[in-house]
């Protein structure tokens, strides 16, 4: 399967779990819009997804799937497998410790971390600590599921892994609808939303477990031990932990400063959830194929294999995403309208949500960079540059949130983030290219400038649409609203992908490899 058609793979699945997740914070928002419930539980799953992306997704795979990689290629699956059962126990153990102390001393982790600002409204704090303690043992699951899908991915199975969180939506949508149906109170539904949240945690895991048996890998539970493989997974994923989950952390600490504001938090995840569709389909998608593929070309030694999956890499983030920012920018207010402006969520929380959305997405191609740049380091087992990197994106997120807040309020925040987000990606390609691990090629330069010009077009065209019909693209009829948002979104689209295909900005045999069906998906 070419990269192409894997990044489709990944991306499509992440795609139906982006869809779902729209239709879950839409209806968050009518039932709870963005008050202390909605606020409450937010800030309760922002801890341990804090935790999941820092220790399992962040630092666990980044650490796990060089070294997995090596062991197959090197030793075969007898190799990989008792590697994955040393590092399956370990893992474990550790876990149990980790939410047993958690889920004790949540009260101390929302006043001092989670929202400290919540213990001037003790009914809000009461219900957060709870929810937090609910929801907890997702992060067990979520960390071994992790796991599974480096395995999976080792061995080129993508889609599978890729699938899982659609069950999230899943779970959650479907309480969401009976509570809607039900009338049930505010912290009726923010409970409910936390089961749910741990119920989809051990579905997920239990989808992993049956793929990783049908690919004939028994893995099994050992006494847990320090053995040298398993010492130098953790000493790889010590600053891999710091560096993966820097995208959490920095909304963490935007979080914290902003927990004193009602709604404010509920605002931020709303704009959040709308960046995070491209976000999804296309960064995670890259970085999900790109650091095995990267691992196995640097394991044969096939440079110049190395240098075109990063260019192609290239190619297709930015081909993608720079489109999408643009669009953010220039008409987030009928984007926010139509998916969430309904019930308790009313046009003042539209028109808030929409200059947060648009701050994030002037960050939202170097998001994709930092997933296209740092599995170059990950698979060189280089931990140590991203760290620092990552070190100095907080540093820029604090002071930016800190002097903006005040300021401008929740936009200051995800300006910030933004901001951010372009130093880490400009310190991680300039290492890069100064030690030669990556130059992008004439080629790629010329076509990242045509997809640049290409979608600057489009946003004129959609800035001209919004002059003309903005009205009705906000107040018309909901049928009315969803037919002149296609129309509109379409013809930015044709032109678009007219002008990069006219021009060579993108490649018509690469685009049609990603949509035609792969008769063995990954």
């Amino acid at each position: 399967m070419s990269l192409f058609r894997k990044f489709a793979s990944v991306g499509s699945a992440t795609m139906a779990s982006r869809v779902l997740g729209f239709v879950r914070e839409a209806l968050i928002a009518y039932t709870l819009g963005a008050g202390p419930v909605s606020d409450a539980f937010y800030a309760a799953f922002r801890f341990p997804n804090l935790f999941r992306r820092l220790f399992a997704e962040g630092a666990f795979n980044a650490a796990f799937i060089p070294l997995f990689a090596k062991e197959l290629e090197g030793g075969g699956a007898q190799a990989a497998q008792g590697f994955a059962r040393q590092v399956l126990s370990v893992l474990l153990f550790v876990l149990i410790g980790v939410s047993a102390i958690a889920m004790i001393f949540a009260p101390l982790l929302v006043q001092t971390i989670i929202a400290p600002k919540f213990i001037e409204i003790p009914e809000k704090f009461e219900l957060t600590v709870l929810l937090t303690r609910i929801m907890f043992p997702y992060l067990m699951a979520m960390s071994l599921v992790a796991m599974l899908s480096g395995i999976l991915n080792s061995y080129r199975k993508y889609f599978l892994a890729a699938i899982s969180p659609v069950l999230l939506n899943v779970v959650l949508v479907a309480v969401l609808y009976y509570a809607s149906l039900t009338a049930a109170s505010p912290s009726w539904i923010g409970i409910a939303m936390a089961v749910g949240v741990t119920i989809s945690g051990l579905l997920q895991l239990g989808l992993l477990v049956y793929g990783v048996r049908r690919t004939g890998f028994n893995l099994q539970l050992g006494r847990p031990r320090l053995s040298p493989p398993v010492r130098r997974l953790l000493w790889l994923a010590l600053p891999a932990a710091i560096t993966g989950g820097i995208t959490q952390l920095n909304l963490l600490i935007g979080q914290i400063i902003i927990s004193g504001q009602d709604g404010a938090i509920a605002t931020v995840n709303f704009a959040d959830r709308i960046m995070q569709l491209p976000l999804g389909v296309i960064g995670i998608a890259i970085g999900v194929v790109l650091l095995p593929e990267l691992s196995r070309a640097l394991k044969e030694g096939n440079r110049t294999t190395v240098q075109s999956l990063q260019n192609h890499s290239l190619e297709f983030g930015l081909g993608l995403t720079v489109p999408a920012a643009i669009a953010f920018m220039v008409i987030p207010v009928p984007i926010v309208a139509l998916l969430f402006e309904r019930g308790a969520f009313d046009r003042d929380t539209t028109m808030v949500t929409a200059a947060v959305l648009a701050a994030f997405s002037a960050g939202l191609p170097a998001f994709v960079l930092n997933k296209i740049f740092t599995p170059s380091f990950y698979a060189r087992e280089n931990m140590r540059s991203p760290m620092w990197f990552a070190g100095i994106n907080a540093g820029v997120n604090i002071v930016g949130s800190l002097i903006l807040f005040p300021i401008i309020g929740v936009v200051g925040i995800a300006i910030s983030t933004s901001l951010a987000g372009w130093v880490n990606a400009l310190l991680l390609g300039g290492l890069l290219y100064r030690e030669d691990q990556f130059r992008p090629s004439a080629l790629t330069i010329r076509r990242v400038v045509l997809i640049v010009s290409g979608a600057l077009v489009m946003g004129i065209l959609l800035w001209l649409a919004m002059a003309q019909i903005g009205t009705q693209l906000l107040d018309a009829a909901l049928l009315v609203r969803i037919v002149l948002m296609l129309v509109v979104m379409s013809a930015g689209a044709i032109v678009y992908f007219a002008f990069v295909l006219l021009t060579g900005a993108m490649d018509r045999k690469q685009l049609l490899s990603m949509i035609r069906r792969n008769k063995k998906p990954g």
